[in-house]
């Protein structure tokens, strides 16, 4: 039984398949493993040993080091050298400490060898107080740097994700990286503390091991025997911990989930009328309870890991006592510098321990680090080209030239060999079914995706050679799923064009072009509502109240090209009329309209309807023309709509 107790205790964490509850297989389908990034880096600490783990350590620390040194320089410094010099006081407190020992255990009376010691004292009593407030503007500059560097790595995270291409975006690779290098941030603050723990411990193993190899160097290696122990240990107990991180957090996420559907607004209705609650209680107690069995086991050997590796240390700590003792014997070394001895190698084998058990930390944090640091280069690969032609002037049109676009993830191209002209001023309908290219279309259209093949032109100008930001500033997109922002309903507004400055009765006259000055005249702080019910004094909308939000937002950007991507799909009948009559007036601004819509009824008037399927340009011309072709797909759908509400022609 030892034996096999013993290859367990040694045996390399790794992967362990978790019990499955029978709530995870109802809820979930089986067991929950996370994949959003961990899993790239699951097993890079579990191979760490710790002379490694020590020579990687500036390799590790490099990338932090120089967002601390891009943050606050002064702070950077301030830290470094206030750690090398309690580095060197806790040295010179050694020396000073075996100096006042040897005067006391020198011959003479009890008041001429306090006497002797009197100056030792009084300088080991000053060094105190330096290296106490060393130490105390070591913390101060921790202090800044942490939140400091956190708020760089993030901006430069969010930085990098708001410049790429929506076609990375929309890429389940790049979103898992991208998912992946948010953690990066909070691990390079954490690595700020570890740093400076581990660069304290580094210092004081220095000025023990000096102390000792002067005292005597065969007490040096008995120094690392005490240490190498509990630092195996701790590493151990990290490396299970980390293992048991991965196999589990997919489960403690989706058990977070369940407790927030109970709790949640949106699901709230159902949990009362369908009595949902109890059944949510009942799988998150199952789903708990496996949980806490691996909590357990995790506990359990924890504390053998430790009993273990403190019985090792332990035992070479009586070594280390043993030779001492023999060098105090044996005449080699008197009782004052066994003194110091014993003294320096407690500092110095706790210091040991700690310094492996803080690499380890730094190696851990150090992988979200590395996360962060290849999605910012996947980033730079990916973002939105910076500049080009400009387009100073909306084109008189705008064309598609055997178009073709397909999304990474998919073989069958969502749009194929698509050729169209869109004139400035017009208003066009794009119509067709579910999964037809309509959405697709708009985007390659707002210069949002890059086409395969074929090319747009803004009049003579490529899309693909054009200045996009400033393709963007002629362009505004309403659509069914716009953002529904959790701000003040005049910054809902507003946010149409957010870097314009803000001009009296701008965000008025949007308002009452969609019609929300109504809504803002029914609300409790008119313009200034918050609109989000999950904060202190918000409020909430209905869909059709924010469809007027969201086209008084359309309103208040000044673009030439609007596109409105099923703008009317939470309005009633007669708000749905007089929604699309408003869009359509646009035209008469000298704006270029883009209708999509599967509203049969409300595209009618548009100047020229283009109709895909399956990825293509089936059928164009104006609704007249389209109801008087037999075959035409466009009067098959609008008939079908129209018998509906009994009024086929």
């Amino acid at each position: 039984m030892g034996t096999v107790r013993d290859k367990k205790l040694f045996r390399r964490a790794g992967r362990s398949e978790p019990p499955v509850s029978d709530s995870e297989r109802e809820l979930f389908g089986g067991a929950l493993r996370y994949d959003a990034g961990w899993v790239a880096h699951e097993y890079a600490m579990l191979d760490l040993k710790p002379l490694t783990a020590v020579r990687a350590l500036p390799r590790l620390v490099g990338s932090t080091l120089r967002l601390a040194w891009e943050s606050d320089r002064r702070a950077l410094l301030t830290v470094g050298l206030t750690e090398i010099g309690q580095g060197i006081a806790q040295a010179a407190g050694l020396l000073l400490t075996n100096q006042v020992l040897q005067a006391l255990f020198a011959a003479g009376t009890t008041v001429e060898r306090l006497r002797a010691a009197m100056p030792a004292l009084i300088a080991a009593g000053v060094l105190a107080v330096v290296n106490a407030v060393l130490a105390s503007l070591s913390t101060a500059g921790t202090g800044r740097l942490e939140p400091k560097v956190e708020r760089l790595a993030t901006e430069k995270y969010l930085h990098r994700a708001a410049g790429v291409e929506l076609e990375a975006i929309e890429d389940g690779a790049f979103r898992k990286l991208l998912d992946s290098a948010q953690y990066g941030a909070l691990a390079a603050r954490n690595m700020i503390g570890a740093c400076v723990a581990a660069l304290n411990g580094v210092f004081t193993i220095v000025a023990a091991a000096g102390v000792l190899t002067v005292l005597h160097p065969a007490l040096l290696p008995l120094l690392v025997l005490i240490a190498l122990p509990r630092g195996w240990g701790a590493m151990h107990v990290a490396q299970r911990r980390y293992a048991s991180r991965m196999n589990w957090i997919e489960h403690e996420r989706a058990a977070r989930v369940v407790n927030n559907l109970i709790t949640s607004r949106e699901s709230a209705q159902e949990v009362r009328v369908h009595q949902v609650g109890r059944y949510l209680l009942d799988t998150f107690h199952d789903m708990a309870e496996t949980s806490e069995a691996e909590q357990t086991r995790l506990a359990d050997g924890r504390a053998v890991t430790e009993l273990f590796a403190a019985a090792l240390s332990g035992a070479a700590a009586l070594l280390t006592y043993a030779a001492l003792g023999a060098l105090l014997v044996t005449g080699r070394m008197d009782i004052a510098m066994a003194g110091t001895a014993a003294l320096a190698v407690r500092t110095g084998s706790a210091s040991l321990s700690a310094l492996i058990t803080q690499v380890n930390t730094l190696h851990e944090e150090s992988l979200y680090v590395r996360d962060l640091d290849r999605f910012t280069a996947a980033a730079e690969t990916r973002a939105i080209p910076a500049g080009g032609t400009a387009v100073p002037d909306f084109p008189e049109k705008i064309t598609f030239e055997n178009v073709t676009f397909r999304y990474p993830d998919r073989e069958e191209p969502a749009l194929r060999g698509v050729s169209l002209t869109i004139a400035a001023g017009s208003v066009v309908a794009l119509v067709g079914a579910n999964g037809s290219g309509k959405s697709t279309l708009v985007k390659v259209l707002a210069g949002l995706h890059r086409p395969a093949d074929g090319r747009v032109l803004w009049g003579d100008t490529d899309l693909a050679d054009a200045d996009r930001l400033d393709v963007f500033r002629h362009v505004a997109v309403l659509d069914q799923d716009f953002q529904r922002w959790p701000f003040t309903l005049r910054t809902n507004i507003r946010i149409g064009q957010p870097d314009a400055a803000p001009r009296p009765g701008r965000v008025e006259r949007a308002a009452a072009y969609s019609g929300a000055d109504r809504l803002g005249a029914t609300l409790p702080r008119g313009y200034d509502t918050l609109l989000a019910r999950q904060f202190r004094h918000g409020s909430d909308l209905s869909g059709g109240q924010w469809q007027t939000v969201g086209q008084a937002r359309l309103r208040y950007r000044e673009a030439s090209l609007v596109i409105a991507d099923e703008p009317t799909s939470a309005l009633d009948p007669e708000a749905e009329v007089e929604s699309f009559r408003r869009i359509r007036a646009l035209a008469d601004e000298g704006r270029t309209v883009v209708l999509v819509s599967h509203r049969m009824a409300g595209i009618q008037s548009a100047d020229v309807i283009h109709v895909l399927h399956e990825g293509g340009l089936v059928e164009s011309g104006s609704h007249q023309e389209l109801m008087e072709r037999p075959d035409s797909r466009y009067r098959r759908m609008y008939r079908l709509q129209a018998e509906q509400y009994g009024t086929a022609p």
